[in-house]
């Protein structure tokens, strides 16, 4: 349309009529692909006022035209109905204020030019071990000798594609072969994890570099897996996306600049409605362990939140994995919507195309290990290997065939052809250069970037970001000022969603103020009380100061979230960072008031309102200042286990540089410098120096006083306190502060500026980290090998393959011999299996209850049956009740209520149902230390009879792995996604660790076949069928099955949303039967190119936005296949019990193996995980060893003096608090071990859980004594001075021994009772300051409260802390420093010992001159014991502590075995705070 035409039709108000020029809006208009361009700007901003209510909604209009605009590509046209969609008066009002707002609309096509990726080969590499980590020397040797000779591979080989504006292209590849690191390229991002990149990527004639560096919003790489934030609503993460991308000029049907409230509100509405989101608004997107939508619906508000994004160039990788058939039709309809209106280029990767989808793109690229085969045409492809010399089998779809050719097991040649065809990539991708197509492509090409011109595509993409974007050259299109309010709200959403562990902090830390604010009741004035008043000054600090510890992991679980949308250019990461801060700290200040005012009172602290909210103020501004503090350590730390390991020693140097731990005059000057950069030391000098400003504490020490000294003149005494003056029996406090800390009142604004000053500083830094946090995962997938001599040789090998490019004849052969050597392992295999047992169920209702009190039904009267020896597909469209279903017929369900009948042979389920059947989850969960090899026996030895012998498990396994073409890499470690076993081998790693358990009666599968490729697809719907053909019974759930897959199955049962089945029975050869009676019954007929499958799916209205008239429910319930299955099941169930025989009394036991030997292999593979964990012990080791030098190397030489035998217990009080990081680090390891466990392994009664939980506690006590060791020497010999043999062995054995039993079992009861790590760090914190306040370090037994003195007596730190004082101070002579004499003046013409001796040798101590007339010297300790007593310890006390400290290690593994059966098995609850406070809310309503 001309510019004239636009300007006349923008100042035309008298309307369209059928023959304006505009568009011509008339029955009789044909669109195409390029007239189609222009017309998202009307369909996303349609007029928000529509009624909503009404049926003819411009929604349901929108849903209408969408179907519509889906099947046209470049190779076709529609005609549009404008009465179908009134879209006459919107476009007039559109164009009408396009024209006043100048609104230019930009797109690009992409051009690839023999574009590589190089990178270092770790195709294939060793797994580190802790052994090998710690070999520095062999590591040194070894890295001189790699020197200069890192293998290099081509992820992708010269790659050429010219991609238009408006069009779709497909990429095709086996997993491995390149496809995702060709988007990722495409899109820019993790360009930098490569070698380097050869060949030119363009933008209509821009270069990659200087697209991604000033329109990176412009290109959108959508990933595989989906990461959101869980406790947020749909509607609320899809608002935010909207948010971010409100352009600066909103034009709109309505106005030219639409209110930022109506363009977020109807995008949201548009894009939930094209994806069928809107009925899950408000429900919690969740993810593998927070409930929320289903995965389907999860990957939908995946793409919908890429879309709102309004990128030109989308890569949008495997984007239909986890989707049903209908559901991922949609997905790519509404992807080709998108590309005909917005003239988007659009790269999909999809792994299991149907014919439909394949029809929707223009092109496709095919990879084959990184070499490019094939681009063109969609409808040229198959024609091009069919002309090669390939044949397509009949019925096999076309992405199927184009992804067999790169699989030498999945292709076929034509006969006479099978010695002309190319066998291998290297020779496929020289076929293809050789090609006319490639020579066609190369032309085009060449014409393509002779018409592009760069500099008109640069002024195009300027002016129209000018019109969108706040700043034309961000690549971002809010404002910072937007991103933060957006971020703002967010942040709030996602704490209030997480609601519980909102409540959960709130709760600890009122009961951690309660119990402290009581245990500091009432402190006295007097000087016996100012060492109590610094006590709880320093504890309220440190408390909420160490509570930022929590923020390390939460910073570390919402890093791939941050990533993926600065990916998508909705805002700086760092406003997330400064949004989420804010609002923790808001949430912070609700538990920091009363926190504070209980504390205040209860202790009775310088009553002035002054006083009060100086404390506040200082709590608070410490706790932001170490949280962000905590929160920088975690965005520039590489991993958490390091994070972690950092922390630990910012709290050792926080506790102990504070001045309360060690003074300011104590410390020695190599550590002293820390004091002065430890926020935590401000904030507490401040809160002292007003606590104690113009305070005159009564003297409770007076020299000499008690009998005999009545009479005493006040002139003749002295207050034996720091501060204290001759003849005076008060004690200044500002005095008391100088001499005893260094501390002055002048100091106490100038802190708050040092405090903001650090706050700043931290926020600055970990705003700037933020905004270069990269993704730790390999940019490919990298196999890591257990080093053995077999697979040094398979690494060797890979590599010559990769040097030599795959000789054919060689790769023939190995494919010969793995066909034979995989066939007789079937045969062998397959011989051993078989089952006699019927399962069927009847009248099966599942009924869950909501947080809103409704019940909800998600099974509904479902009846069926699964038969040995047949195949039965489970099917329906996402939220269906598939996997619900499966998951209630395995008993795996530990939630509401279930009702109907199970029956095996008509009998109830017995205790062995669990152990005869297999389950193969969706969720491909696997311990990623172990590996194939080791997996598959763990599973064999434990899930089949002891009387076996092991020989005869371990060569099951070996046929397995060669069944499932596993030997390749049965000795590589399982690893994480990217970084160790791919999609498709973790996948056949799930299915063999159930089939070398041997189920005998049943094997559930859960979409085994999800994220996989055709040919993988296929292979393992082969292997299902093998099995089902030798006799195994077989339940399957399936999302995309292609036509080919779909006829290996005998018998479908068909689910409907709400659980209601639509078919169950025989599907019949070439799906006749199940079809047949689809058509009876009112469907169409089904076409013969068509995929039964997806046609099911369509005819009962499956999918995101589909619906149809008919009730297929009611039709099902009224047919006679129903009548006939129902009379079926009850004749199946009274014949299989009159044949029942009866079962061996081993398979009734809930456990097939013996505790002992559970025992045994779990401990074995624990230790095997810990061993190939270096990261996990390093940070450990590490972590006590700098503890332990920082802690030894702080107190040096504590000597004999009074301040000594101070120093000397706070050191032993820090080398306790170490504690609290070290438990951090077993909590994080020990809950991976738990959820693998929970989710997988006790489900299928595997071994008993307390297995486990002694496990974990076995493997972590030879490491904490071995690394222990290392911190008592470091710690225990700069401090002491007593190296004789008793003491320090015994020192040795409380700490090394005792102390690592305690602790350690104490962290894991704490974490195997809480719900998630968040929770257990809350928990944590609270029962350590708990116990750490009770000990007598902090607040002396004589000063506790009468009802808080058993709780010294029970905390198990106050025996630790005894039993370490004794030995250090038992016997030890005192000698007091010139500081710490108390000068006393006696009467005239008396002696010091004269006037001095009754009293020392009453009270204890000694005067240092006894023969001086003045300024007698009185020490008031002579002997360590003394000080002990002082302290209310005695020397008796340690054998006696260490029979006690034994009772609390065993009350720990009590307590963590009952917690976990209370807690985890039995799912008891103590108190459901969310519940009481909506109660409360309702009441309050």
């Amino acid at each position: 349309m001309s510019s004239e035409e636009t300007k006349n039709s923008a100042t035309d108000d008298a309307g369209i009529d059928s023959g304006s020029d505009i568009r011509s809006f008339n029955q009789n208009h044909v669109y195409g692909a390029d007239d189609a361009s222009d017309e998202i700007a009307t369909i996303s901003r349609i007029a928000s006022h529509v009624d909503q209510n009404d049926p003819n909604n411009v929604l349901h209009r929108l849903e209408t035209l969408s179907k519509q605009l889906s099947n046209v590509t470049t190779r076709n046209t529609f005609t549009i109905d404008p009465s179908d969609f009134d879209l006459a008066q919107l476009l007039k009002g559109y164009l009408k204020n396009a024209g006043k707002g100048n609104v230019k609309l930009r797109s690009t096509g992409v051009v690839l030019k023999d574009a590589a990726i190089i990178a270092v080969d770790q195709s294939a590499t060793l797994a580190p071990t802790y052994g090998s980590t710690v070999n520095i020397p062999g590591n040194i040797i070894a890295g001189i000798r790699s020197r200069g000779e890192k293998p290099i591979r081509r992820i992708i080989n010269k790659a050429n594609a010219v991609v238009k504006a408006g069009e779709m292209c497909l990429v095709l590849g086996r997993p491995g072969a390149g496809c995702s690191s060709l988007l990722k390229t495409i899109a820019g991002e993790g360009l930098d994890q490569y070698q380097g990149t050869e060949g030119s990527i363009s933008f209509d004639g821009v270069p990659q570099e200087e697209m991604l560096k000033h329109y990176k919003n412009d290109i959108i790489y959508n990933p595989e897996l989906d990461v959101h934030f869980p406790h947020l609503t749909v509607q609320q993460t899809l608002k935010f996306a909207v948010g971010c991308k409100v352009p600066k000029v909103r034009v709109n049907a309505v106005t030219d600049n639409a209110s930022v409230k109506q363009y977020v509100d109807f995008k949201t509405d548009m894009l939930a409605t094209i994806f069928g989101l809107r009925h899950t608004y408000n429900t919690k997107v969740g993810n593998d362990f927070v409930r929320g939508v289903s995965g389907g619906e999860r990957k939908r508000v995946s793409i919908a939140e890429a879309l709102a994004a309004d990128a030109k160039v989308y890569c949008w990788d495997n984007a239909t994995r986890g989707l049903d058939a209908s559901t991922a039709l949609e997905y790519a309809s509404a992807i080709r919507v998108l590309t005909n209106l917005l003239d988007a280029t659009n790269f999909v990767t999809i792994y299991q195309a149907s014919e439909n989808i394949y029809e929707k793109f223009d092109k496709v690229l095919v990879l084959y290990e990184g070499r490019q085969v094939y681009f063109g045409p969609v409808h040229e492809a198959k024609q091009y290997f069919e002309d090669m010399g390939y044949a397509c089998p009949k019925r096999q779809a076309t992405p199927e065939f184009l992804t067999a050719i790169t699989d030498p097991k999945g292709r076929s040649a034509k006969p006479g052809y099978e010695n002309k065809v190319p066998r291998t990539a290297m020779e496929f991708e020289q076929y293809w250069h050789n090609s006319p197509e490639f020579k066609k492509l190369s032309e085009e090409i060449d014409q393509y970037e002779q018409q592009a011109n760069a500099d008109q595509t640069k002024q195009l993409f300027m002016e129209s970001s000018k019109l969108e974007k706040k700043k034309a050259k961000s690549t971002y299109t809010v404002s910072y000022a937007q991103q933060l309010k957006l971020n703002f709200v967010r942040s709030y959403q996602v704490a209030v969603g997480d609601f519980s562990y909102l409540a959960t902090q709130i709760t600890a830390d009122i009961i951690q103020a309660l119990i402290t604010g009581s245990l500091y009741y009432n402190i006295p004035h007097s000087t016996a009380g100012a060492f109590s008043r610094g006590g709880i000054l320093f504890f309220s600090i440190l408390y909420y100061s160490l509570a930022g510890l929590a923020s390390v992991s939460n910073s570390f679980g919402k890093r791939p979230i941050l990533l993926k949308q600065k990916g998508y250019s909705f805002c700086h990461p760092s406003t997330e960072f400064f949004s989420s801060f804010v609002v923790d700290a808001m949430f912070k200040i609700l538990g920091v008031i009363p926190f504070v005012i209980i504390n205040f009172f209860l202790a009775k602290l310088k009553q002035t309102a002054g006083n009060f909210f100086v404390i506040f103020l200082f709590v608070i501004l410490a706790s932001f200042t170490m949280n962000a503090f905590f929160q920088m350590i975690a965005l520039v730390s590489p991993g958490l286990p390091v994070a972690n390991s950092i922390s630990g020693l910012i709290v050792l140097a926080s506790v102990a540089y504070s001045c309360f731990m060690i003074q300011l005059p104590s410390m020695h000057p190599w550590f002293k410098w820390i004091n002065w950069l430890n926020p935590v030391r401000y904030g507490f000098e401040s809160m002292m120096v007003n606590e104690f400003h113009h305070v005159n504490m009564t003297c409770s020490a007076v020299v000499p006083s008690g009998p005999g000294y009545e009479g005493a003149s006040v002139a003749n005494q002295v207050c034996a306190f720091a501060g204290s003056t001759p003849g005076s029996v008060y004690v200044n406090g500002d005095n008391y502060l100088k001499l005893g800390f260094d501390y002055a009142f002048d100091h106490l604004w100038r802190n708050f500026g040092i405090l903001l000053g650090f706050l700043v500083f931290f926020l600055s830094v970990s705003a700037i980290a933020s905004e270069y946090m990269k993704t730790d995962v390999a940019g490919y997938d990298v196999l890591i090998f257990k080093k053995t001599k077999e697979t040094l040789k398979i690494m060797a090998g890979k590599r010559q393959a990769m040097a030599d490019d795959e000789k054919p004849e060689l790769q023939d052969a190995s494919l010969s011999m793995d066909v034979e050597k995989q066939a007789e392992a079937t045969s062998k295999v397959f011989d051993s299996l078989g089952s006699k047992d019927l399962f069927l169920w009847q009248h099966v209702d599942y009924d869950v209850t909501l947080k809103t009190g409704e019940v909800r039904r998600l099974l509904n009267d479902v009846q069926g049956y699964v038969k040995p020896g047949t195949l039965t597909a489970l099917m329906g469209e996402s939220g269906a009740g598939k996997t619900t279903l499966l998951n209630t017929l395995s008993q795996r369900v530990d939630m509401g209520v279930i009702t109907g009948d199970m029956l095996v042979n008509g009998k109830p389920l017995g205790s062995s149902f669990k152990r005869k059947t297999g389950y193969v989850q969706q969720q491909d969960v696997h311990f990623s230390e172990l590996t194939v090899r080791e997996s598959l026996r763990f599973a064999a030895n434990l899930r089949r009879s002891r009387s076996i012998p092991k020989a005869e498990k371990y060569e099951y396994v070996e046929q397995i792995i060669s069944i499932l073409n596993m030997n390749s890499y049965a000795d590589a470690v399982v690893g994480e996604p990217g970084f160790g076993l791919n999609v498709e081998q973790r996948k056949k790693l799930s299915i063999g660790v159930e089939l070398v358990a041997k189920p005998s009666l049943l094997l559930f599968l859960d979409e085994p076949t999800s994220g996989l490729d055709s040919q993988s697809s296929w292979s393992i719907v082969k292997l299902m069928r093998d099995l089902a053909n030798a006799g195994q019974a077989i339940l399957c759930t399936i999302h995309q099955p292609s036509a080919v897959l779909f006829e290996e199955f005998d018998r479908l049962l068909l689910l409907k949303k709400g659980g209601h089945t639509v078919y169950f029975g025989e599907i019949g050869d070439h799906s006749r039967t199940m079809l047949d009676y689809f058509e009876r019954s009112g469907a169409r007929k089904c076409q013969d190119d068509e995929n039964p499958a997806e046609y099911i799916l369509e005819a009962i209205g499956a999918g995101a936005t589909a619906s149809v008239k008919e009730d297929w429910g009611d039709i099902w319930r009224s047919s006679p296949e129903f009548s006939s299955t129902t009379s079926e099941i009850a004749e199946l169930i009274k014949t299989s019990s009159a044949n029942h025989t009866e079962e061996d009394p081993e398979m009734k036991k809930t456990f097939i193996t013996p505790y002992h030997y559970q025992l045994r292999l779990v401990v074995g593979r624990v230790a095997t995980q810990f061993w190939r964990d270096p990261t996990y012990l390093m940070a450990k080791m590490m972590l006590m060893m700098f503890a332990g030098l920082f802690i030894g190397f702080t107190y040096w030489d504590a000597g004999h003096s009074v301040i000594g035998m101070q120093n000397l217990m706070f050191s032993v009080f820090m080398s306790i608090v170490i504690s609290a990081p070290l438990i951090h680090q077993i909590q994080a390891r020990a809950l991976q071990s738990r959820e693998v466990y929970e989710v997988r392994e006790s489900k299928s009664n595997t071994y008993h859980w307390s297995t486990l939980l002694l496990a974990q506690y076995i493997n972590e006590l030879p490491y904490h004594l071995i690394f222990s060791t290392i911190f008592f020497v470091a710690f225990y010999f700069p401090i002491h001075r007593n190296y004789d043999s008793y003491t320090v062995g015994t020192y040795y054995l409380f700490y090394t021994i005792m102390f690592q039993l305690y602790y350690v079992s104490f962290g894991l009861w704490i974490v195997y009772m809480s719900p998630n790590l968040p929770a257990a760090a809350v928990l944590v914190s609270l029962f350590l300051s708990f116990m750490i306040a009770f000990c007598g370090v902090v607040q002396p037994p004589t000063l506790m409260p009468g009802f808080w003195t058993f709780m010294w007596k029970v905390s198990p730190y106050t025996y630790f802390i005894q039993s370490f004082m004794i030995l250090s101070l038992h016997k030890l002579k005192i000698k007091c420093k010139k500081s710490e004499f108390s000068i006393v003046e006696p009467p005239s013409g008396q002696t010091c010992a004269t006037y001095l001796d009754p009293f020392a040798e009453a009270a204890g101590g000694y005067i240092n001159n006894p023969s001086a007339t003045s300024n007698c010297e009185y020490c008031a300790y002579k002997v360590g014991d003394q000080y002990l007593s002082h302290i209310e310890v005695k020397s008796s006390y340690l054998w006696r502590n260490f029979g006690f400290l034994w009772v609390y290690v065993g009350f720990n593994l009590v307590a963590m075995v009952s917690s976990y059966w209370f807690f985890r098995v039995r799912k008891g609850s103590l108190i459901n705070i969310k519940s009481i406070f909506s109660k409360f809310q309702k009441k309050s309503k």
